[in-house]
């Protein structure tokens, strides 16, 4: 079926150092662009280019983590580093939606701090987040490979490496759309709605389980639509009024170990450029 696309939606998946979005690093990224007229670009080069990229994360990647995507150091010791690409990257997915699967709470943040670290500013602003990982889960509650044989009819043969689960990721979502088509679905307060149409607008909405400022969600916004913190002692309060208050809470925050992106976020609130 022919997706109903505004924008171009890049679908992507990452293979990493390990799973902390404010430390680890990226050692393998595959990108699919699906254009609004139904096209697929799989390479953000020119034609012949790899459609993959392997990535020296600049840092160790331990044996348990290599055992599970089998990239090795000795794969990436000569390969660029993610800033050598990160402008490359960068215009292939510029004003285009991005899906992936747990994308939302994994592989968007952790580009997000790699875009950071390289010097561009990376922002979801404008962008649909489309998380096929939340639509199976919240419909269907199984894994990917059980997804794809689910949705798909097919087996997952090549699990763990970048451009199969990508393209398994795309064709579950395309699947996902035609199934749940005309499925109600009913939300932890007994609301009901039709969520899975062909609109990624509405999809995004839907893939959106916490209303987050932040990528991950450390600072949210609270029914009145103000941004509020969500952890710590000052979990539920107004961000703009903790900072007035207690100006060191920035300095902490700012010195602590939290991702770029909220970083970010907490300095365009403190400087007026969040509501």
């Amino acid at each position: 079926m022919k997706l109903n696309l505004k924008k171009p939606l890049v679908f992507f998946d990452l293979e990493t150092t390990g799973t902390n979005v404010a430390s680890d690093r990226i050692v393998e990224i595959a990108l699919v662009k699906i254009m609004p007229d139904g096209s697929i670009h799989t390479r953000p080069e020119k034609p012949g280019k790899e459609h993959r990229f392997l990535i020296n994360p600049e840092q160790d990647i331990p044996l348990e983590t290599s055992m599970i995507h089998g990239i090795y150091p000795e794969d990436v010791k000569d390969a660029p580093t993610f800033k050598d690409v990160a402008d490359k990257l960068f215009k292939f997915i510029h004003d285009c939606d991005l899906g992936g699967f747990n994308s939302n709470r994994f592989d968007i943040p952790l580009l997000a701090e790699e875009f950071l670290r390289a010097g561009i500013d990376f922002s979801v602003e404008g962008r649909n987040l489309i998380d096929a990982q939340v639509i199976f889960h919240m419909m269907e509650q199984r894994t990917l490979g059980a997804g794809y044989k689910f949705y798909c009819g097919k087996s997952l043969d090549d699990a763990h490496e970048a451009l199969p689960d990508t393209m398994a990721t795309y064709e579950i979502f395309e699947a996902q759309i035609e199934r749940y088509a005309n499925t109600t679905f009913k939300d932890k307060s007994g609301a009901e709605s039709t969520p899975i149409v062909n609109d990624m607008d509405k999809i995004h909405e839907f893939c959106q389980r916490t209303n987050n400022v932040d990528l991950l969600g450390r600072i949210v916004y609270n029914d009145n639509k103000i941004p509020v913190f969500n952890f710590g002692k000052y979990k539920g309060q107004s961000v703009k009024d903790v900072l007035d208050r207690d100006p060191g809470y920035y300095g902490w925050m700012m010195q602590g170990d939290f991702p770029l992106y909220t970083k970010k976020v907490l300095s365009d609130i403190k400087n007026g450029k969040v509501l």
